[in-house]
């Protein structure tokens, strides 16, 4: 099936997330959405799979105009969209989530979609246990999962935004090889990605977006210099660590054994000191969401002792923690971090100190003009927080840090950002480490770790099993110790 986008407008409000996009996708293909946060990408594929609607152009099929107002129209033609988080129900099994809004009457046939399962699973190299919860599966099987479901539904046209976000790679080598067998299958593939690594490896055409236009296309062989010239104007520098000296102690986990994520943390005693900024790696679920939650209080020890700044904390409460200096930043921004229908303005509200019967809107919706200026989040105080893309969801969490705090917790800081919005979030948060803040930050991304940290732990099965400084090892020696080879 060929795509074909032509003059494709999406407004909100005074934003152009869209400004007139003309885009084709061949049949038989994988098509590259490259551009950095909030240049349009994920707009304009949810235009494509009907989750929001059009403000102005026209999407053609094989040559013939089509009109669809939501997702199922979209998928009543063959196009199907698997976003950034994966939609399925996390108490009900792998089986379930397949056959949801596929089964219809009284009877059904369990044993049928059980093989349809299988039989997609076994095309694609997938290894997904049909009677385990979807609770326990690690994104890139809750990816693989969804992927399923769309193909057991007759897509066509299959989209995937920022996939490779939070996976391991061995899990993004599977889909990989899905992906091109899905093509090789006569499937019209779109990949939508801030990875100029992962799109040059599986596209066959790229398409770069820049502030909610089209600034160049290209196919193979590629140019990564013309296309991240394309995306930024320039080549975006590189920041490196700045090496501060650390102080004195801020944490310290003294034999701590604590339940959460898939296997908990286990017996971890470890020290971080201020001005230190520490990266935690590992396969998704090996400990490290436990540790920070830990840390931040959210989670309290079934055994061992966590001290802040030399004070015994153990057995205390978030707000305690946060009294002291502690901030947290969770991965999941619009199910823990920022709040669903609330726009900058009234999350500002929220953060000003006073009763809860006087909101002072004048004070709120100007400070929510000078958050948005400092911190270059692309919107304005009235804009809804699902409204912002994800880098400036994450840009707007990081102007909620406090100015001063003892520790920084945060969990893939810079996920589904682009290269320039890393280096900024990176620059930013230098600026905290120089002050004398410790901080601790989780990331799938080896190469970001090495980039930003002082040291690194690296988490297997619940336990750090590697505490080494990035000069004294490198992304090949770290794999290894993720993969519990030390």
């Amino acid at each position: 099936m060929a795509i074909e986008l032509r003059d494709i407008h999406k407004h909100f409000g005074p934003v152009r997330a869209n400004d007139g996009i003309d885009l084709r996708v061949r049949p038989g293909t994988i098509h590259g959405i490259l551009g950095e946060n909030g240049a349009g990408k994920s707009t304009l594929m949810k235009v494509l799979a009907g989750f929001i609607p059009k403000t102005g152009g026209t999407i053609l099929m094989d040559g013939r105009e089509v009109d669809y107002a939501d997702p199922a129209g979209a998928s009543a033609l063959g196009i199907g969209m698997l976003y950034q988080d994966p939609l399925d129900f996390p108490t009900l099994s792998v089986l379930e989530n397949f056959m949801a809004g596929r089964a219809a009457g009284l009877g059904l046939k369990a044993d049928a979609y059980r093989e349809g399962l299988r039989k997609i699973c076994a095309g694609l190299g997938f290894s997904l246990n049909p009677d385990s919860p979807a609770g326990r599966l690690t994104v890139g099987e809750r990816q693989q999962l969804e992927l399923a479901r769309l193909l057991a539904a007759g897509t066509r046209v299959l989209i995937l935004d920022e996939p490779t976000t939070g996976i391991s790679a061995l899990q993004k080598e599977t889909l990989f090889s899905a992906l091109r067998t899905l093509a090789a299958d006569g499937r019209s593939v779109i990949l939508v990605s801030h990875k100029i690594e992962d799109i040059e490896a599986l596209c066959d055409e790229i398409t770069v977006l820049r502030e909610g236009r089209v600034a160049g296309s290209m196919g193979r062989p590629f140019d990564t210099r013309a296309l991240l010239g394309m995306m930024f104007g320039a080549e975006p520098t590189v920041t490196m660590r700045s090496g501060h000296v650390p102080g004195a102690q801020v944490l310290h986990l003294d034999d701590v054994t604590a339940p959460g994520g898939r296997t908990g943390l286990a017996g971890c005693t470890v020290s971080v000191s201020r001005g230190e900024v520490i990266g935690l790696a590992g396969l998704e679920g090996s400990g490290q969401d436990v540790f920070l939650r830990v840390a931040s209080g959210l989670i309290r020890p079934s055994r061992g002792r966590v001290h802040i700044s030399r004070r015994d904390m153990t057995g205390r409460g978030y707000h305690e923690f946060r009294s002291l200096g502690v901030a947290f930043q969770p991965a999941s921004r619009l199910e823990e971090g920022l709040v669903r229908g609330l726009t900058i303005t009234e999350h500002c509200a929220l953060q000003e100190p006073g009763g809860p019967f006087l909101v002072r809107w004048d004070s709120a919706e100007r400070e929510a003009r000078e958050r948005i200026a400092k911190f270059q989040v692309v919107g304005t105080p009235d804009s809804p927080v699902e409204s912002l893309s994800g880098g400036n969801q994450q840009r707007l969490l990081l102007s909620f840090l406090p100015g001063e705090p003892e520790l920084l917790l945060l969990e893939n800081p810079t996920r589904g950002l682009d290269m320039e919005s890393v280096h900024w979030v990176w620059e930013h948060l230098d600026a905290y480490a120089s002050q004398g803040t410790a901080i601790v930050f989780s990331s799938s991304e080896l190469d970001e770790i090495l980039m930003a940290a002082d040291r690194v732990l690296v988490f297997f099965d619940g336990r750090i099993i590697k505490d080494e400084r990035p000069e004294d090892t490198d992304a090949m020696d770290l794999g290894r110790a993720i993969a519990g080879k030390v």
